[in-house]
């Protein structure tokens, strides 16, 4: 299969575009408020706002911003059941496991992994019965799902994540000894 063919092959970073310090700059402050205003954006940049509105152009229709979005309390909203799901699946079955993924509700998001199960799949319900219903009924229904694993999540945290600082670093390089 060639790069063009696989799927995510430009999502896997060899690919990535050149992000310049200011580029940098803008998904910092980005990831800090999705809703900052394309003035209060270029003034912490320190670019005018037409430089703001062409470089947030550049990275959305080049695919390096693929949106903006709200980020729930999944208990606050009535999902107060999280769960990671393991599938294994037949060899030939993703492509067929993935569309029908898309169509359940609760599963938040789930990828295909190279290791000892096939696919992990995140599922946010509001309760046991629901993630009973998602995993026995619909998820193991899909053709090619093999068997599932389900591990209860009791407290989530979320992580530091990539520092898109301006010195033109980021991921493994900026971590701290």
């Amino acid at each position: 299969m060639s790069a063009e063919e696989a799927p995510g092959a430009a999502a896997a970073g060899r690919f990535a575009a050149h992000l310049d310090p200011i580029d940098r700059a803008i998904i910092c402050e980005l990831q800090r408020d999705g809703r900052i205003s394309v003035r209060a954006l270029a003034d912490r940049a320190h670019i005018s706002r037409a430089n703001a509105y062409t470089r947030l152009a550049r990275m959305t229709d080049e695919g390096l911003i693929s949106g903006f979005t709200v980020q729930l309390s999944p208990a606050k909203v009535g999902l107060g059941t999280t769960a990671y799901v393991s599938l294994t699946i037949d060899q030939t079955a993703w492509r067929t496991v993935s569309a029908r993924l898309q169509e359940i509700p609760f599963v938040e998001h789930y990828a295909l992994m190279g290791g000892d199960h096939d696919v992990l799949v995140l599922v946010r319900a509001p309760d046991n019965d629901a993630l009973r219903h998602v995993v026995l009924e619909r998820i193991q229904g899909i053709p090619g799902v093999r068997a599932s694993r389900t591990w209860l999540v009791f407290e989530e945290a979320r992580g530091r994540g990539t520092p898109w600082d301006t010195t033109g670093t980021h991921g493994a390089r900026d971590v701290e000894p």
